[in-house]
């Protein structure tokens, strides 16, 4: 409500004026052309998507498309990742496939406090075609033959988001390696740890991890022979452990070019071969590695494409999520089974704004103006006429029901107006947001709506069910749910009596989430007690998955989640707290960037530590008057009580129980990154690691009581 009385009051009444002029001219039109068959964003939003087919509020639930039979792959007979690629490239040979920018020039550039950053300015994207691609797919993986890799044994990719990384990965699916992957940002133990029990005797990286982190710990995986490194120059002078040879890949693919490594016989994969051993990051522990076979992946993939409408050539996708996790994994097979183009990145060149992007240079959104995206980067708008504006079109989208769809479209146009220069941040092209990983509070998923000007696609999955599970639907407004079950799998609710969920709870059934399909994996590598724990198969031969997680479906069939199961906590006298439902309220709070609750049995309240948003923290300093350095106010006991207010007002808001709010909390000076081992690469919240790093802030939150 501040930003209203922040801006002129002249101001307002003409935007309003516009708004009101635009709406009355775009309504007229409609009249005139008004069909029967109309329908509102609201009447779409309601139409059912998904259905129990048993009847019983419990499910399982499908898309209504899919109620007689689940979807397992994109077309007939094409049920290997190998044989998807191929047929890709005989319909596109010529088209662009994947596309890395030139790097230009490189310098250091010292910053005000005495750090020193790398900046970089970057050219035009450089595309190579499907024909192209698929050539080297074949040169790699024939060269990998020669340097002694069997079909069917493990081969590691340990390498940043980049197009070499799918080249290496086609090339393992054609000549059927399993390729284990392990997350770039894992520290040497865990990296150690993947490589030793997945027996690999080759690996994939880039230069700069093999100086940074592999090299390392070389002496801990005794089965490793050959490295191949993806850059074309190595660096001279290093020194490894006898027994290890180091190549780079255009030497091996220039290995596999030779007429007598090109001639040799491959042995094509099966459906249900494993294509990937995918390390997660673990969350609770050293990393899991989930087995995905090559009939699960198609699946998941087969059910992601069918919710993204009109995908094809024309489609351009930025690729910088990590490729070692099963969202962007999934989300380029998507692209290239439909003849899409990837342009890469990295979060650090992503946007003109990027921390690496020399002032005045482009970022990448900007050159390669995707129109597909698989997630969003936070953006910070401060204008107040800007937020007044999206204010407005908020409470416009609100009644979107009774406004008419042609009236809609024109507002619209005249929104994108309005928006076009945050639009434009991503390149100004962007059709399909993709949002995966941590829910979006309703907030963040209006504001991407509205000033993107495009739909946001909120879905629900897990590496174990190869990244699908639920995606709304685009056309579907509503906010802080998941959507419907993809066509290639069911969804079930299991009563969880302790926590208090039951499919027969009223108005809507709730209980522990478990998806079914044929793009539920094979299970975790070499340990039989978690599989048995978290998989079944049921009397028909379908494999399910025990997710851990707690949800609730509405009466049009989407999801929503409300809980995490493993997350229970009993207080001392004898409540329970979800600390995952505890810290979803709390995210939404505009003070809060994150926030970790903790509990335990022996105490009888719900502590936190918050790592506070910097802006809207140094406005709640100045309007206390308190000053001092972001250190002095994160340690302040004053910032800290108002802090707690707030967050308090947030939850009593949301209803929550006064023994779920937390009663004292610390703010955190540092944002939790992979880098400080207290969120995975998923930026899931790692509760041991976090417990150990406050360790002395829950002594004195729990001792001076």
């Amino acid at each position: 409500m501040r930003l209203k009385q922040d801006v002129s009051p002249v101001v307002v009444v003409i935007f309003r004026l516009v708004v009101w002029l635009y709406s009355l001219i775009s309504y007229l039109p409609y009249l005139m052309l008004r069909s029967s068959d109309s329908q509102s964003f609201s009447e779409c939003s309601r139409r059912v998507k998904a259905r129990s087919i048993s009847g019983h509020p419990s499910g399982p639930y499908r898309d209504v498309r899919a109620l007689r039979a689940l979807t397992t792959c994109i077309q007939p007979g094409m049920n290997t990742l190998d044989r998807v690629f191929e047929s890709s490239v005989c319909r596109n040979p010529h088209l662009d496939c994947l596309g890395t920018r030139e790097l230009l020039s490189e310098e250091d550039e010292t910053q005000e406090d005495g750090r020193v950053f790398k900046k970089v300015i970057l050219g035009e994207y450089r595309w190579m075609s499907y024909d192209q691609v698929y050539k080297e797919v074949r040169a790699f993986g024939s060269g990998l033959v020669a340097l002694g890799q069997k079909p069917l044994k493990n081969i590691a990719i340990f390498c940043e988001t980049r197009a070499e990384w799918i080249i290496a990965a086609q090339a393992c699916f054609m000549y059927n390696f399993p390729l284990v992957t392990l997350y770039s940002t894992l520290g040497g133990p865990a990296i150690a740890h993947g490589l030793n029990e997945a027996e690999v005797s080759h690996i994939i990286t880039s230069k700069e991890l093999l100086e940074t982190k592999l090299k390392n710990i070389l002496l801990e995986v005794p089965r490793l022979q050959h490295i191949i490194v993806v850059d074309d120059k190595l660096k001279s002078g290093s020194e490894y452990p006898r027994g290890i040879s180091v190549h780079s890949m255009a030497a091996v693919k220039r290995l596999g070019a030779h007429p007598e490594n090109v001639s040799r016989q491959r042995r094509p994969p099966c459906a249900s071969d494993v294509a990937v051993i995918m390390y997660t990051s673990g969350s609770t522990g050293v990393p899991k590695g989930v087995m995905i076979s090559h009939s699960n992946i198609i699946a998941g993939i087969t059910g992601v494409a069918e919710r993204i409408p009109n995908l094809g050539e024309d489609d351009t996708y930025i690729g910088y999520l990590p490729l070692a996790h099963v969202l962007e994994l999934s989300a380029e097979m998507v692209c290239l089974a439909h003849g899409c183009r990837i342009g890469y990145s990295s979060p650090q060149t992503l946007a003109d704004q990027s921390t690496k992007i020399k002032k005045g240079s482009k970022g990448d959104t900007s050159v390669l103006r995707p129109t597909l995206m698989a997630a969003v980067p936070l953006i910070h708008i401060i204008n107040n006429i800007f937020m007044f504006i999206y204010i407005d079109v908020l409470n416009n989208l609100k009644e979107i029901g009774q406004i008419p769809v042609l009236t809609v479209t024109f507002l619209f146009s005249l929104y994108r107006l309005v928006f076009r220069k945050v639009r434009a941040l991503l390149g100004g092209r962007l059709r399909v947001l993709l949002s995966g990983g941590a829910p979006l509070s309703a907030a963040t998923q209006r504001f991407m709506n509205i000033c993107f000007c495009c739909p946001v696609g909120q879905g629900y999955g897990l590496t174990e069910t190869c990244g699908a599970g639920t995606i709304s639907q685009l056309w579907d407004y509503s906010t802080g749910r998941v959507g419907a079950p993809l066509v290639c799998c069911e969804v079930q609710l299991k009563d969880w009596i302790e926590g208090g969920y039951r499919s027969t709870d009223r108005p809507c059934p709730r209980g522990e989430i478990l998806v079914g399909g044929p793009n539920v994996t094979m299970g975790y590598y070499k340990n039989k007690e978690k599989n048995t724990e978290d998989f079944f198969v049921d009397k028909k031969g379908q494999r399910w998955f025990c997710t851990g997680d707690i949800g609730e479906f509405h009466g049009d069939g989407c999801l929503k989640i409300i809980d995490r199961k493993k997350d229970l906590v009993k207080l001392q006298a004898g409540e329970y707290v979800s600390l995952g439902k505890v810290e979803a309220v709390l995210k939404n709070c505009a003070l809060v960037d994150n926030i970790c609750a903790y509990a335990n049995s022996e105490e009888s309240y719900v502590i936190g530590f918050v790592v506070p948003n910097q802006k809207q923290l140094l406005a709640l300093a100045k309007r206390k008057c308190v000053r001092g350095l972001w250190e002095e106010l994160c340690n302040n006991p004053v910032i800290e009580e108002e802090v707690l207010k707030v967050i308090t007002e947030t939850a009593l808001t949301a209803q929550l129980e006064r023994f779920e709010i937390p009663q004292k909390i610390r703010l955190s000076v540092e944002p939790w990154t992979p880098e400080t081992g207290l969120v995975t690469d998923a930026f899931k919240l790692k509760r041991k690691e976090l417990k150990t790093h406050y360790q002395n802030d829950i002594e004195r939150m729990y001792g001076a009581k």
